[in-house]
């Protein structure tokens, strides 16, 4: 017999074929799973997600996968494709923890709500006067940061930034008197903004307008519809500008898709 060798009996053979013992890491996985659990109806910590890689199973069992109301969308570029103005381990981050986190707390919040599970995330935000008041701030927050951050992806690509043409190029220009005159009205409602929140271009009785929510507040909460909107959590840029915000408004400027804009303000006009 080697050293340190360890033959296993005839009944821990057993337990290996059919699959009752599991390896240390699906251990591990597991108790992290029943001690997430025990929490019982405490909100996840941000930072908190399970991704697609960290699946769990054994030869005998499989576990069962309960449906969502709400889901992630995917990337539609690369965490690295908006480098060197924002960099690809804050894109990672924020995308699939911090949106990540707030879906998951979203869909246990509608848990026991068929009807809410049911609407589009818009509907629900529309109406959260009519959502239960034990779970409508949970809404509010995780809903409202579930939508921000899904149009907040789309309003970047690569090779962005520039100015906006057409319709959106002439209103923006009409309203603020010049394009330079919009950005450092838009970026002084980032700065300005205290804490955490957004800062917002919007359609509101027709007309452009700039404004900021807090925390994960939707442009419902002002009565508009979106064009531009900018996140200024320090969650979106901490990791490279530090505390320094103007810097990070700044250089986001250069990644800004401003046709999705346009698109976006075409359909806030009907």
């Amino acid at each position: 017999m080697g050293a340190g060798r360890i033959i296993p009996t005839e009944p821990t053979k057993a337990r290996l074929a059919s699959g009752e013992v599991v390896n240390r890491r699906t251990f591990f996985s597991r108790a992290s799973m029943f001690g997430a659990g025990l929490l019982g109806t405490t909100k996840t910590p941000a930072g908190f997600w399970i991704t697609a890689g960290d699946t769990i199973s054994t030869s005998n069992s499989k576990m069962e996968e309960k449906p969502v109301a709400f889901t992630v969308p995917p990337l539609t570029y690369p965490f690295d494709a908006l480098e060197p103005y924002i960099d690809a381990k804050t894109m990672e981050i924020h995308h699939d923890k911090h949106h990540g986190a707030y879906v998951t707390n979203l869909n246990k919040a509608l848990e026991g709500h068929a009807d809410l599970q049911s609407k589009s995330i818009d509907d629900i935000l529309k109406g959260l006067d009519s959502v239960p008041e034990n779970i409508r701030s949970a809404v509010r927050n995780n809903g409202g940061g579930h939508w921000n951050h899904s149009l907040f992806w789309t309003l970047m690509k690569k090779g962005g930034g520039g100015e906006p043409k057409g319709d959106l190029g002439s209103a923006i220009n009409s309203t603020f008197g010049s394009f330079s005159a919009f950005q450092e009205k838009f970026s002084a409602a980032g700065v300005g903004r205290f804490g955490s929140g957004w800062a917002w271009l919007i359609v509101k009785d027709g007309k452009l307008v700039i404004d900021s929510t807090p925390n994960q507040d939707t442009p419902y909460m002002l009565g508009g519809k979106a064009v531009l909107g900018l996140d200024v959590w320090e969650h979106a840029y901490y990791l490279k500008y530090q505390n320094v915000r103007p810097e990070y408004i700044k250089q986001w400027w250069n990644v800004v898709d401003w046709d999705k804009a346009a698109e976006l303000y075409a359909a806030a006009k009907k």
